[in-house]
């Protein structure tokens, strides 16, 4: 009989033994993952103050690259897509600042320069030259220098995301809300690039609409591609923007599109997706 109450009090022992390893092994890995967590958490926190501190000093190519460090290093965060946008936004500042990035260079204006023909020699535009170097006006000096972009631009628009993605070699340079043709109107393909008005006269059937007029469609600029009757200009319904509206041309906002305007030359690619 105590042989027999012994046994079971010693099987208890090893069930509650046994019980008790288990929760402190559990105990301590559940210590692990919410240690790892607040590591994460603790590191992508500090990585976030680092790139703020730098923008605010106006260190905006370093700043960048912590932005690229968080996006890689932390990918399922929910924050991903915020600091992508802060990539955008501080590679659209260092378009327009005299900041000189690996894809641009300090060139000396020669005697007998102007800024088209600059611009030309570079491919790249009067515009982003004058905003790049704070600018006022189109004369320039001989023997000051300025800051030129030298990579080419390219764009690609998503149809069925209504984006335009303005790249620059193989590096997205800002992703912009589009509106595109109804009815699959948007013709697909490679194009180019040909003509830039400023505040277009809209033709219509039957009618000539003046730039700045509510029916004037376009907007307050257009960029028309080597298709004929097809470009990207701006739009008086900027409600419509991230739809499937138009008669086959590319919508942006006013304001995109003048900032798109001022970056690329005649000339630039396009290439339109489904």
């Amino acid at each position: 009989m105590n042989k027999r109450l012994i046994l079971i009090i010693s099987g208890l022992l090893v069930v509650l033994l046994a019980f008790t390893i288990f929760a402190l092994l559990n105990t301590k890995k559940g210590k692990l993952a919410l240690s790892a967590k607040e590591t994460m958490f603790s590191s992508a926190s500090g990585l976030l103050t680092q790139a703020k501190e730098l923008e605010t000093k106006d260190n905006l190519l370093d700043a960048r690259v912590i932005y690229q460090r968080l996006i890689s290093e932390f990918s399922n965060s929910a924050e991903v897509m915020n600091w992508q946008k802060k990539i955008e936004d501080i590679n659209i500042k260092l378009l327009f600042s005299p900041i000189v990035t690996p894809k641009s260079r300090l060139y000396t204006i020669k005697p007998g320069d102007t800024l088209n023909k600059i611009a030309k020699e570079f491919r790249t535009t009067a515009d982003l030259i004058m905003k790049s170097n704070h600018l006022r006006s189109d004369r320039i000096v001989p023997g000051r220098k300025i800051k030129v972009w030298l990579a080419p631009f390219s764009i690609l628009i998503d149809k069925s995301q209504n984006t335009l993605m303005l790249k620059s070699e193989e590096e997205i340079i800002k992703t912009y809300i589009i509106s595109t043709g109804k009815d699959n109107s948007t013709p697909l393909g490679n194009l180019k690039i040909t003509t830039k008005l400023l505040n277009p006269t809209w033709f219509k059937a039957g009618a000539v609409v003046p730039p700045g007029s509510p029916e004037n469609i376009l907007g307050t600029r257009w960029l028309g591609f080597d298709l004929p009757g097809y470009g990207i200009h701006g739009t008086t319904e900027p409600q419509t923007l991230g739809k499937q509206v138009t008669q086959g041309c590319i919508r942006m906002l006013n304001p995109d599109v003048e900032e798109l305007y001022s970056i690329v030359p005649v000339g630039t690619e396009v290439t339109i997706v489904d």
